[in-house]
């Protein structure tokens, strides 16, 4: 998952928000890239060797008919919430990091995707409000700017100052995906759904065009605080994410629990409830159905003929006593991985008090109560196990990421780190259970990593504990066969270079993106 979006001091803010509007607005880049803090002379600019490719075999997940290719389409790379891209990213030869300051202050790049001809399309965190980009892949300048209304948290964080606000709202469009003809889907902070395409006019300007918007404020309550309705005594409820199901209805969810879908052909809405729970985290698709997890259970719906969403199964797990730091809420932090060579496999984590486990669910509708669970496996420390973001899925695999301790950049700075871990699970050939394949001691404190299967290379965004206070973040490249560590480039020095929950992207040129807390880092390979 991503939390989205970060936190200015509370005047400059102010002057902001009054420019916010939901049109399309003429692009505006900043010549400079992100500045370094300093003592980014006192740390190592490069760490490792450089390696060869060495694809992992196996069979990706099904491209979905009303997606763009996988590997291009949203935050978890394809409908299954694989993580993993079919492109070779950087290697560690000579590598060169490029950056795009997306404002003056704030500008986080969180979903980062691409078009046909392999232009970035990505949202990006701003007080005014968030900004749908188009970028050029190089050199990361703006082709096509839109603006999207303003969150209310943003205005709720201002007028209580309360950030925390900010960075455990996962709403207004943090979360989106590319459909099959290159459009943007996403819901907007006024709980619209809105399709965007890009086109290029006749003097070769780009702009982004708003093609549909669905109106969802009738099922979902929007009473909610903006800077004219300061105290609102309704119940306001953010559209969390959407996704496409194989008809292609587009389905959302709600922080409050509402699950829906929308017909783009009727425009009809159908929605149900789930009473009493959050859903803080995006969902994925498959034939068979949509898997929802909640901060209770993990749920796969199906749609009625009608289009309103049935429940086909339901799962408790154990959601702990408490939000952990390093948690947006008590429950999972996990959008569900859909994966097994053959399918059938649905994993998520559970927010267990003393250690987390990964939990591997067979997902069929046939599947008795007592033979859903395939295994529980406890990972990383007592006391110090957590993660905000989706698990990585290859063939019977899946990757997890500790990130105890990260609560938003403030958290790491002077040189502090989390105390980290990555671990690899592996799902026994006779689905008896599942065992532990390595564990890393890599620290990455918020990203969503990723698996090149083209290279074997997992990539993670690090920062290590520094004793001259000096706050160093690296791409770090991750054996996935053994669990080594091949190479680490260092982005920057300070909290701008913190990702904050954004993920890492990798290009089909070959170049790791990752959203950091004012804008857009790119590393890729150099001459050799």
């Amino acid at each position: 998952m991503s939390r989205g979006a970060l936190a200015p001091a509370p005047a400059l803010v102010l002057a902001l928000t009054l420019t916010a509007c939901t049109v399309a607005a003429p692009a505006r880049a900043y010549a400079d890239g992100i500045p370094r803090a300093p003592g980014h002379r006192l740390v190592s600019a490069y760490e490792g060797a450089p390696t060869t490719a060495n694809p992992v075999p196996g069979t990706p997940a099904p491209q979905h008919p009303y997606l763009a290719p996988n590997g291009r389409s949203g935050m978890h790379a394809d409908a299954a919430g694989s993580g993993t891209h079919p492109y070779s990213g950087p290697l560690g030869r000579n590598p060169s990091v490029t950056s795009e300051r997306i404002a003056p202050l704030g500008g986080e790049c969180a979903t980062a995707t691409f078009d046909a001809a392999g232009r970035l399309i990505t949202v990006c965190g701003t007080f005014s409000g968030f900004l749908l980009k188009l970028l050029d892949p190089r050199t990361l300048d703006t082709l096509a700017e839109y603006r999207l209304p303003q969150r209310s948290s943003t205005v709720e964080a201002i007028t209580r100052l309360d950030f925390s606000k900010i960075f455990k709202d996962t709403s207004g469009g943090a979360y989106f995906y590319l459909d099959d003809q290159d459009r943007v889907v996403l819901a907007d902070s006024r709980q619209h759904v809105l399709r965007i395409a890009h086109e290029q006019a006749a003097d070769g300007t780009w702009r982004f065009v708003a093609e549909d918007d669905w109106d969802l404020t009738p099922y979902v309550p929007h009473d909610c605080i903006s800077w004219t309705n300061l105290f609102p005594s309704g119940t306001c409820d953010p559209v969390t994410s959407v996704m496409p199901d194989w008809q292609g209805r587009i389905w959302w969810v709600t922080r409050l629990g509402r699950v829906g879908t929308v017909d783009p052909e009727t425009s009809a809405v159908r929605s149900v409830r789930l009473d009493g729970e959050e859903i803080q985290n995006s969902f994925t698709v498959a034939e068979d159905g949509v898997s929802i997890v909640s901060d209770h259970a993990l749920y796969s719906f199906r749609a009625d003929a009608d289009g309103a969403p049935k429940v086909q199964w339901r799962q408790k797990y154990d959601r702990g006593t408490g939000t952990k730091p390093g948690s947006v809420n008590q429950g999972s932090g996990t959008t569900p991985d859909l994966f097994g060579e053959g399918g059938g496999y649905v994993a998520i984590t559970d927010n267990a008090d003393d250690r987390m486990n990964v939990l591997v669910y067979r997902r069929g509708t046939d599947v008795p109560a007592d033979r859903r669970l395939v295994c529980k496996v406890p990972v990383f420390g007592p006391g110090a196990s957590t993660t905000d973001n989706s698990l990585i899925s290859w063939g019977n695999s899946l990757v997890v990421e500790n990130n105890y301790g990260y609560e938003n950049p403030t958290s790491l700075t002077f040189g502090r780190s989390v105390v980290g871990g990555a671990t690899r699970i592996d799902v026994r050939e006779d689905g008896s259970g599942c065992d532990t394949v390595w564990e890393s001691d890599v620290r990455s404190p918020s990203t969503v990593p990723k698996l090149s299967t083209a290279n074997g290379l997992l990539y993670f965004y690090e920062k290590v504990p520094n004793k001259l206070g000096v706050d160093a973040w690296y791409l770090t490249a991750v054996d996935f066969r053994t669990g080594e560590r091949r190479w680490s480039r260092l982005t920057g020095t300070g909290a701008l270079y913190d990702n904050n929950w954004a993920p890492i992207t990798i290009g089909p040129d070959g170049t790791a993106y990752a959203g950091v807390f004012n804008g857009i880092v790119a590393v890729r390979d150099g001459e050799d």
